[in-house]
């Protein structure tokens, strides 16, 4: 499974840009396209496991027990009074649970809290459907309508929603997130790429309108791009901003921060406040940082219900091991210690090993069936700063013959337990974009073939066999990676070192620091060329087709300066060629249609682009891969999209899980 992706410090910021957009109404009446929740979520029927299991207590309760006391004791308000209007009912995948448990996962430390999203973190105003459909539907939200041009979209939200602090959820929520906190420049300095506003047109309607069309814009909000409108509730957040409390700067002193937006960020951490309300199944009371768990309990406000009318979500806990070792963490899921576990031990490596001991630690394997189109990626730097490089690296025949060059089965014997097979960065078989042509392309192991192709491009070489660069100097440069992520990488890059060699390019390995990876392939472009797993396989490629065109801030490892020159309206970086700036305007207006029949068309032609111009090398079509599931965790789908723009498990909706 695919970690957070490399584009995400920068992939975030981008996403806060193009979250910053929104809405004045203005204007004259428009045509709209519609989008209506159907209040019914259906997942897969079948579970695949060996023991169905048995209800325990009382079937008919609408509500947990515990909720039950506390209203009784009048603690609580009625189930009727927490409940919205009209709330989003849940088809469970295998049949109604009971109330009661916890469900037990592990973070591999504090840095991967980001993970939390996929279990307890995944009620957006959109979401996708637990197959992942290509369009998303609403959540949060009980419609949308969507502007032609792509400019507005008004949502409708549930009627009598509240935070889990009982305050209620309205569209002044929202609003109070983009105006007054995306829109803020102490908060925010960079500003938006696309600016706007957003308009509360009634406590339950929302307007966002934007400057520049967004035609991606539902389907950010129903990945993590989607997240913070609905975590920043605005009547506890207000007392921490310099807009409605002009002492703050004074109060952010005493807590020893330096200005009040370290102070509002502090508190609005969702993973680490246990004061901030949510609208999430369950809510943080023991947040991260605070020892060696992270514990959440369930939200008395939460407002999904199953097909009886009975209050999700079925588990009274979430907990989270917090551990620093992997091995660690392997040796709790074999002992049958978690419940459900997708990273980062859903390794190939580890699978013989958990396959054999699945009897004794009762738990079974759940298919997640990967957006990665490839387990790794090779970029050269197409825009590098050494101009003798730039032309050897920029030129097509080099590329393929360096593709050539490179036995991918051996490496998929070696490194990925005979999993998978040869292929190029282009969309997975899964996809409505698979082309056979793109995916096999340059991929057959032929040494002389590949020499051909060399030779058109460098046909000098030393005594030692190596090609020499025309300006005399011996062809050598470096393949940078990121340590720690995916521990096969090493062993990979050596075995393409000695692929190179062969052909006559001196090609050397690189580890390091994620941090100075993201920095030296990102902004700094210091990089020869460097690898990462593929994204934009599946349905994520709108989101991230970073490997077809350059699109993105951190993960155009191929052309940086492009993006740059192509973000900034060609003020900065450099001009690209003709195909990329012809693609690059193809997804400007793929952006700009709210029609998905037309963005279908208009990604066909960037992708046929993309494949002409091969900019960067595909090794091996990323295997199927695993999450473990504890034989006592019911309801949870026997196969599943794995994707961080999914987010995996997420749309398969935790909460309807329920512990036998």
């Amino acid at each position: 499974m695919s970690p957070e992706p490399a584009t995400h410090a920068s992939h975030r910021a981008g996403a806060l840009n193009r979250r910053r957009f929104l809405a004045t109404t203005g204007g004259a009446a428009m045509a709209f396209t519609s989008l209506t929740g159907c209040d019914l979520l259906s997942t897969n029927p079948t579970n695949g496991s060996r023991d169905a299991g048995h209800d325990r207590g009382d079937s008919s309760a609408k509500e947990a027990p515990g909720l039950a006391k506390l209203v009784k004791a009048g603690k609580l308000p009625p189930l009727s009074e927490r409940l919205p209007k009209s709330p989003l009912t849940v088809t469970p995948a295998e049949r109604t649970g009971h109330y009661g448990g916890d469900l037990t996962s592990a973070i591999l430390g504090p840095a991967e809290a980001v993970q939390l999203y996929r279990i307890v973190g995944y009620d957006y105003l959109m979401r996708w459907s637990p197959q992942w459909k290509s369009a998303p539907i609403p959540n949060i939200a009980k419609s949308v309508e969507a502007s032609p041009d792509a400019r507005r979209f008004t949502f409708e939200l549930r009627e009598g929603m509240r935070w889990s602090n009982g305050d209620p959820f309205t569209a002044h929520d929202i609003v109070f997130v983009q105006n007054d906190v995306f829109n803020n420049e102490e908060l925010y300095p960079a500003g938006p790429s696309n600016p706007g506003t957003a308009q509360a047109l009634d406590d339950h309607t929302v307007r966002f309108t934007f400057e520049d069309p967004n035609g991606l814009f539902l389907q950010e909000q129903a990945s993590t791009m989607g997240l913070d409108y609905v975590t920043r509730p605005s009547r506890y957040l207000k007392q921490f901003h310099a807009k409605y409390n002009r002492d703050v700067a004074a109060e952010a002193k005493k807590e020893k921060l330096a200005s009040w937006t370290e102070y509002f960020s502090a508190k609005a951490d969702r993973w680490v406040n246990p004061d901030l309300p949510t609208v999430f199944p369950w809510r943080i009371t023991q947040g991260v940082g605070e020892g060696t768990r992270v514990v959440l309990e369930r939200n008395p406000y939460y407002w999904k219900v199953d097909p009886d009318g009975r209050q999700l979500p079925y588990i009274d806990r979430v907990v989270y091991s917090v551990v620093s070792d992997p091995e660690v963490l392997l040796t709790h899921v074999l002992a049958g210690d978690i419940d459900f576990q997708l990273r980062p031990t859903n390794t190939l490596t580890n699978k013989p090993v958990l396959a054999r001991r699945r009897e004794q630690g009762h738990y079974r394997f759940s298919r997640a069936v990967p957006s990665n189109m490839n387990t790794m990626v090779l970029c050269l730097n197409l825009t590098h700063g050494d101009r003798a490089l730039r032309g050897i690296f920029a030129n097509k025949d080099f590329r393929i013959g360096l593709s050539l060059a490179i036995n991918r089965q051996e490496i998929i014997d070696t490194a990925y337990q005979k999993q998978g097979r040869p292929y190029q960065a282009a969309p997975r078989p899964e996809s409505e974009f698979y082309d056979e042509k793109f995916a096999t392309q340059y991929t057959e192991y032929d040494v002389p073939g590949a020499n051909q192709y060399l030779d058109r491009v460098l046909p000098d070489k030393d005594g030692k066999g190596f090609r020499l660069r025309p300006d005399g100097r011996r062809l050598e440069f470096t393949v940078e990676f990121a340590n720690g992520i995916w521990p096969e990488y090493p062993t990979v890059l050596e075995l393409i070192r000695t692929y190179a060699a062969q052909v006559g390019v001196d090609l050397r390995i690189k580890g390091e620091d994620r941090a100075l990876f993201d920095v030296r392939t990102g902004e700094a472009q210091k990089h020869d060329a460097a690898v990462w797993q593929g994204a934009g396989g599946w349905n994520d490629i709108y989101l991230n087709p970073y490997f077809y065109l350059p699109v993105s801030a951190g993960a155009t490892y191929f052309g940086r300066a492009w993006w740059d020159w192509y973000v900034s309206g060609g003020k900065n970086g450099e001009e690209p060629p003709e195909p990329t700036k012809r693609q690059l305007t193809l997804f400007d207006q793929l952006k700009g249609t709210a029609d998905a029949t037309e963005r279908t068309s208009l990604m066909k032609q960037i992708l046929a682009i993309a494949r002409e111009e091969f900019y960067a090398i595909g090794i091996n079509l990323q295997p199927e891969e695993y999450a473990t599931v504890n034989d006592r965790l019911r309801n949870v789908p026997d196969k599943m999209p794995n994707s961080w723009v999914y987010p995996t498990p997420g749309p398969t909706s935790p909460e309807q899980y329920f512990v036998n």
